[in-house]
């Protein structure tokens, strides 16, 4: 298994991006065709990255849109120290299946801090208008004491920012960096006491 410093799942209707979104983050790339795809189950990735001298190693889930997986998602999000609930911009549907996981998130997984993300933003910069509107939507942010991000995985606009600003409130928790701090201690004994490489995985 692969140590994981901090486990983030991506929740939200099927085709809104969510795949799009995790392969723009981790190989900085877009691929037209993922945003047709729907996952099954979930998927996996992970990336390092490097906050304020700390680095981490994020643990990104891709969960299946589908209502019918819905229960098996549950599996997913268990643990996860970060959500990013995800809508398309221009899609009422899928902002109202975006509130749908903040609720079930708020009750199960109460230390999972929540982040709402607009997805494809370049529609609306081909004239598409956002639905419901971007004031509507950060009203509801507010509300749930989420903060919002508009984005595009076409164009790359605000992911890594995003992923970053995510990172830092981990990191700004003193509990979560002494945390850390022991599971490192421990893998390094670990790895004293071993022939083999030993790895830590937080679920």
């Amino acid at each position: 298994m692969h140590r994981v410093d901090m486990k983030i799942v991506l929740l939200g209707h099927g085709a809104v991006g969510k795949t799009s979104l995790m392969e723009r983050f981790v190989n900085e790339r877009f691929n037209e065709s993922l945003s047709y795809q729907n996952t099954i189950g979930a998927a996996f990735a992970s990336k390092q990255i490097e906050v304020d001298d700390q680095k981490l190693i994020l643990g990104i889930w891709d969960t299946a849109g589908s209502e019918r997986y819905d229960s098996m998602t549950k599996i997913y999000y268990r643990g996860a120290r970060a959500a990013i609930v995800c809508y398309e911009i221009s899609n009422q549907n899928t902002f109202n299946r975006a509130k749908h996981w903040v609720r079930e998130l708020r009750s199960v997984e109460e230390k999972c801090k929540i982040y709402l993300c607009a997805t494809k933003n370049d529609l609306v910069e081909m004239g598409h208008e956002p639905a419901p509107s971007l004031d509507t939507v950060e009203i509801y942010a507010s509300g749930i004491q989420s903060k919002l991000y508009i984005t595009s995985s076409k164009t790359g606009e605000n992911i890594a920012e995003m992923f970053r600003e995510i990172a830092q409130d981990f990191l700004s928790d003193p509990s979560n960096r002494e945390e850390l701090k022991q599971e490192l201690i421990s893998l390094s004994v670990n790895d004293k006491g071993s022939s083999c490489c030993a790895f830590l995985h937080r679920r």
